[in-house]
Parts: structure tokens; sequence; C-alpha cells
């Protein structure tokens, strides 16, 4: 601690802003990795209606605060030596520790950009190939069963068909969707 005492007070004040941060800013790192970060921060105190913008980032956030810290603290500490002027140092500081919240905001929105919709939709089926795996009945007398592969994944799906009957191992097209749980097949 005596490291400390002896420090100029804006020096000291550095030391004491980024050491915390960087011990938070590794925790949270930590936590991101082993899944147990689920959230983006704490909610801000205020109410406000963000929900206009589409965007995954909530600009008044712990984890912002901490990445502003970050950035403040350990270029102030940087800088020190550099710059005699404290305000200039301070301004400078300031604009570090923003820089830091706006890189950060957009690794988000790259990483955001790496995400799949995996949302299964039965429009995705028309036109795509696939294997009956019950027999479907002739001229809409009843259902069988269908296996479609849509976005890398299988699913099974009734299916009817408006010509003769389609045996099981048959390759089948959807030809179109007759409604949310049954889709209209034709032989290929």
């Amino acid at each position: 601690m005596e490291f400390f005492t002896d420090l100029e007070p804006l020096l000291r004040t550095f030391w004491y802003i980024a050491m915390p941060a960087s011990v938070v800013f590794i925790i949270q790192t930590i936590m991101t990795f082993i899944g147990s970060d689920a959230m983006d921060g704490t909610s801000a105190d205020f109410d406000g209606d963000f929900d206009a913008a589409d965007a995954p980032f909530q600009l008044f956030s712990f984890r912002n605060l901490i990445n502003f810290l970050l950035g403040f603290g350990w270029s102030g500490i940087s800088f020190y030596a550099l710059i005699k002027s404290p305000l200039l140092l301070i301004v400078v500081s300031l604009l570090i520790g923003c820089a830091f919240v706006y890189m950060f905001f957009i690794v988000i929105k790259q990483l955001m950009k790496l995400s799949e919709n995996d949302t299964f939709k039965l429009t995705n089926t028309l036109n795509k190939n696939a294997e009956v795996y019950l027999t479907i009945p002739a001229n809409r007398s009843g259902k069988g069963k269908i296996l479609v592969s849509v976005n890398g994944s299988v699913h099974e799906l009734e299916a009817i068909t408006d010509g003769e009957k389609i045996n099981s191992g048959a390759i089948v097209r959807v030809a179109k969707i007759e409604n949310e749980n049954t889709i209209v097949v034709e032989i290929i």
C-alpha cells in the first residue's frame, strides 16, 4: 500500500478506478465464457422508451460502466507521464473511456450478426424434396407422414396428396401448404 500513498492524488485516483474496474471486468469475462452472464447488465434507474430502437445494446448498463471505467482508469495511468495538463489528461481519459464503450458496442453488434434464426416455418418446406415416412392415402382420403429437411434439421410433418397413394420410402415434393398442420405433396 506504500506504493499508492507515494503517488500524486490524480494518479492515485486513476489507480483506484482502474484496479477495481479491471477485477470486475475479469470476473464478467469469466462469467460470460462459462455462460453465467445472462444479461447485459442491471437496468437503469429511470424509465426510457428504447423499444423503438432495434438494438441489443443498453447504453446505461453495469457492463458499459465497467468498460468506461476500465478505459478511463488505464488511459489516465498510461498517459500520466506524457500529458502534463491534468485537465487535458482527464479529457483524453474520458474520450478513451467512451471509445471503450463504443468498441464494446461494435463487438456486440458484430456478434449479433453471427446469430442464426432457426425458427421452423412451414413455408420453408415449399418445393423441397421429402421422404414418405408413413404411407399417404390417395385423393386426400387420409393423412400420412413425411420427413423433410429444412435448415439442416429433419422435421416430421403430416401430408396429404391429390393423386394416387404414395408408399413409404418414396421421394415427394412439397407442393403447397394445406393448413398449419398439413402439407400437400406430389410424387416426383
